[in-house]
């Protein structure tokens, strides 16, 4: 097979509509757009959102709240979860990821107090709950904030 034989898998590929190109094509004349009115002219039609001149329902429903675009989003993990380690590491955002309990770090890592710990591991991690920074210590580790 050469590449100038290739084509595509059988009922795959479908011919482009050719509108406006005669009354036997069954899109000829007015190439599928009606007869008269905006959509039917060129640059015609409306802009999205509306509602041919009744107050659009973006207008009409209240605006609620507040979003601050300088939010900081932290990956979370749990106390937990660092169980998977061995006895003695140093926990780091990069081995966390390596491990996979971390996908994006988004702005930083936060190590949460959920569960329990076994053992006495280094972590290092851009914020801690109390609670976590408790048990970290209390099973022999060492808390340190990047």
């Amino acid at each position: 097979m050469k590449l100038h034989e290739l084509r595509p898998a059988e009922g795959s590929a479908k011919n482009k509509k050719r509108k406006g190109r005669g009354i036997g094509s069954g899109l000829g004349k007015t190439a599928g757009r009606g007869q008269k009115g905006q959509k039917s002219r060129s640059g015609g039609g409306v802009r999205v959102g509306f509602e041919g001149g009744q107050m659009p329902l973006y207008r009409r429903l209240p605006k609620v709240g507040f979003t601050n675009i300088f939010r900081k989003e932290y990956a979370i993990v749990n106390v937990s979860d660092l169980d998977i380690f061995e006895n003695g590491a140093v926990v780091t955002p990069e081995e966390l990821k390596k491990v996979g309990l971390v996908k994006a770090e988004k702005s930083g890592i936060k190590i949460l107090g959920n569960g329990e710990l076994n053992k006495q591991l280094t972590v290092r991690a851009n914020k801690f709950s109390k609670t976590a920074e408790e048990k970290i210590v209390a099973s022999g580790g060492k808390v340190e904030v990047i």
